[in-house]
């Protein structure tokens, strides 16, 4: 195993194919084991006793969760991202993603991740939860500092941006919880009532939920953007044939684009017992990565760079894999098609502005921060 690695100011995604070459664990400057091949993410994914979710100091509602409360909670959370749940917001998503892309300019140098990418994720999610159009500024300007902040790596700046979201989340809760029957009937007044083990949910756990709701999924679902244009623009006979592809078909592309370009990077564990992985020992109350990006792209499974949505669907794990699969995965699924379908049927092309001038998100960050394109 090489001395500790440090992924600081790369490229995620280069990076871990480079180390991947010659390891199949590494261990990080912050004293993380790093589980580059996608057995062993598998692996230890599904492990649920050796590999514990309990790793954060902050109550992480449901993915810092284990046990008995982590199946609690996320019951909880399924009924509000279940296909019967969501089904009545596809036409609000489709209405949200056809007036942006009505608006966006023709002709004009565009940022994907930027300009489409994350003003579609903030209408979306706030039409979703029912939180006013009036917070949307102040929703791009938070993903704006967010992404700033983990790429610097700087833990005050990162605490307190988390602590600014949390605010805008008490800004919508609040009122709705002092308005009891009387407040709108909407996702987040549904939270709000919802009950696990007989009780109400508590302000910290709505809060909880709803940053991982939010916070979480609003940048996640603008880098998607970013990855999906860019592969999109280089590959033209697919923009094509995507305008006659069934919504399955959209989905399994999109989720082959993720694959090859996973924006979702990683999470973690921390082991309750030593544990042996790859034949390297990591000791009890170790700090573990399930790094997903190099997983997704592991040479003994894929290859890497080759488009084959039918071929690689069964191992594709963007969305994780296991009891803590990511549960919106259907709602960033949904967002994603209607957003590219939108997209495709209101363009003729779609056009990098250069390759250098795309610019590569760095570590912790995947994707692209990035991603100049004119719509023609």
């Amino acid at each position: 195993m090489p001395d500790e690695v440090s992924a600081v100011g790369r490229d995620h995604r280069a990076y871990t194919d480079e180390l991947r070459s010659h390891h199949d664990v590494v261990r990080n400057v912050a004293g993380e084991w790093v589980l580059l091949r996608h057995a062993d993410v598998v692996a230890a994914a599904l492990d649920h006793d050796t590999f514990s979710s309990a790793v954060s100091r902050y109550l992480q509602v449901p993915n810092g969760l284990d046990g008995e409360e982590h199946t609690l909670f996320r019951q909880v959370i399924e009924r509000h991202l279940s296909e019967e749940a969501l089904a009545p917001f596809l036409p609000v998503f489709e209405e949200v993603a056809a007036a942006l892309v009505d608006e966006l300019p023709r002709g004009v140098l565009l940022d994907a991740v930027n300009d489409i990418g994350a003003v579609f994720a903030v209408r979306a999610q706030c039409a979703w939860l029912g939180w006013p159009q009036e917070l949307e500024p102040r929703l791009l300007e938070w993903m704006a500092d967010n992404h700033a902040a983990t790429r610097s790596g700087e833990r005050t700046w990162m605490a307190d941006v988390a602590d600014q979201f949390d605010e805008i989340i008490r800004s919508v809760l609040l009122p709705r919880r002092a308005a009891g029957s009387d407040a709108p009937d909407d996702v987040t007044t549904r939270l709000c009532r919802d009950e696990v083990d007989g009780r109400r949910l508590t302000e910290a756990e709505l809060v909880s939920i709803l940053r991982n709701w939010t916070g979480g999924d609003l940048g996640s679902i603008a880098l998607c953007v970013g990855v999906i244009v860019v592969h999109l623009a280089e590959e033209p006979p697919l923009l094509e044939w995507l305008l006659g592809a069934t919504d399955s078909e959209v989905d399994s592309i999109i989720h082959e684009i993720l694959r090859i370009d996973d924006p979702f990077v990683s999470n973690r564990r921390i082991t309750t017992c030593p544990v042996t992985v790859a034949g390297q020992e990591i000791p009890a109350q170790a700090r573990v990565k399930l790094h997903w990006t190099s997983a997704n792209r592991d040479e003994e499974v894929f290859d890497a760079d080759r488009f084959d949505p039918s071929g690689h669907a069964a191992d594709n794990i963007v969305y994780g894999i296991g009891k803590h699969v990511c549960p919106g995965r259907l709602l960033s699924t949904w967002e994603l098609r209607v957003a590219v379908k939108a997209l495709i049927s209101s363009v003729r092309s779609i056009d990098l502005a250069s390759h250098d001038a795309l610019e590569r998100e760095v570590a912790p960050v995947g994707g692209y921060q990035r991603v100049p394109v004119l719509l023609t």
